[in-house]
């Protein structure tokens, strides 16, 4: 079945080290929902052709098994807003019966009230930004809410939902290993599910890239950030939290199965500004400026050929526990065992092979990207 995306490019503040479409202004914020319910109304699966590489998986288009509301900041939408949203997408998809309906919040802009409301609208899943639990890292990354809002919201949200899941930032000004941990400890305390742990990325033309430059040692190095990295999966994985993705951490049955879909190479479209779909072997990106968007402009469109599909197959399938299919290579054209670090990867146990699949050794995880390149080396 199909995943859904749908992006509010709307935020209170934009945290330095963003480089996702979204602004402060919120001027442009009732044309752009209005545009966004066109969009969805708009949306015709029959007119998309499967692509001559195309393997067949008998998915069905019209019915949706996950919603996931991103941003930006989803939850600054007031009830009609959100609710207006929603109906677009179920008057336009069959929604299954036991659907994820995700929603990102801040812990600044989450009340009660949002809460009962977001169960009555049928959401039962919920993914704080927490970030951190340091007042001063969260201070210097500019989120607005502190420590303790972020504390009492996570309380707030596992009174009324179960599948609660929170986000948390590697690679901080003074973040220290032991007191990460602590960190992790209050949040699985109070009963959080799922947790995402990832590592800083210093993008281009953030206010971060320019505070870096001007100020090289500001970050900790990355023998440190692997420290971290590796204390975190340790800890989480002792405490019942499977590392069911790289940088993923969830309970047993509490896997995001919106973010699956993009890892093991589902169908998902995604509605709004700069948002990514991926359809029949197809991709393509809305724009990634509200005037570029109303007029329907897209900032990508492309068929994946072969060499592309493989190459996404191994590098995604290896970044979580799915692992890579080695007969689906095989109707790419692309025989695995013909490549010598396969052979030094098994032999070494870096990598294992089960059931015509390959997967990655966890505790490799941190130099996934050598491995994926040297598999991709024939």
């Amino acid at each position: 079945m199909l995943g859904v995306y749908i992006h509010v490019p709307f935020c209170e503040r934009k945290c330095i080290y963003c480089a996702f479409s979204s602004f402060c202004d919120l001027k442009e914020k009732d044309r752009y929902l209005s545009a966004l319910k066109d969009e969805i109304d708009n949306f015709d699966y029959k007119k998309l052709e499967k692509s001559e590489n195309y393997i067949e998986k008998n998915e069905n288009l019209q019915k949706i098994d996950t919603i996931y509301i991103g941003g930006g900041t989803p939850s600054l939408l007031a009830r009609g807003e959100l609710k207006g949203i929603l109906d677009a997408v179920k008057d336009k998809f069959t929604l299954s019966e036991n659907s994820e309906i995700t929603i990102e919040c801040n812990p600044n802009s989450l009340t009660e009230e949002k809460l009962e409301f977001y169960k009555e609208l049928g959401i039962n899943r919920l993914s704080i930004g927490v970030q951190s639990l340091r007042d001063e890292q969260l201070k210097f990354i500019g989120r607005l809410h502190t420590s303790k809002q972020a504390l009492d919201s996570l309380r707030l949200a596992t009174k009324y939902f179960d599948n609660v899941s929170c986000d948390f930032l590697i690679g901080l000004p003074k973040q220290d290993g032991d007191e990460f941990i602590e960190d992790l400890s209050k949040v699985i305390e109070i009963g959080v599910k799922h947790i995402s742990s990832y590592m800083l990325q210093v993008e281009d033309n953030t206010p971060l890239a320019k505070l870096v430059k001007n100020h090289p040692f500001v970050l900790p190095d990355d023998d440190e950030c692997v420290d971290i990295y590796q204390k975190t999966s340790k800890f989480l994985q002792k405490n019942g939290f499977l590392q069911y993705e790289i940088s993923n951490f969830a309970k047993y049955g509490y896997e995001s199965r919106h973010n699956l879909k993009y890892w093991s190479g589902e169908s998902y479209v995604g509605f709004g500004l700069s948002a990514h779909s991926y359809v029949y072997d197809g991709r393509w990106a809305n724009s990634n400026t509200f005037q570029g968007y109303y007029q329907g402009k897209l900032a990508l469109q492309e068929t994946l050929n072969k060499k592309q599909l493989i190459e996404e197959h191994i590098m995604l399938g290896l970044r979580c526990e799915l692992g890579v299919d080695i007969k689906y290579l095989e109707k790419l054209g692309y025989i695995i065992e013909n490549n010598q670090n396969y052979h030094d990867f098994l032999a070494k146990n870096i990598t294992f092979q089960k059931n015509n699949r390959i997967y990655l050794n966890p505790q490799y995880y941190g130099v996934s990207n050598y491995v994926i390149v040297k598999l991709l080396n024939e």
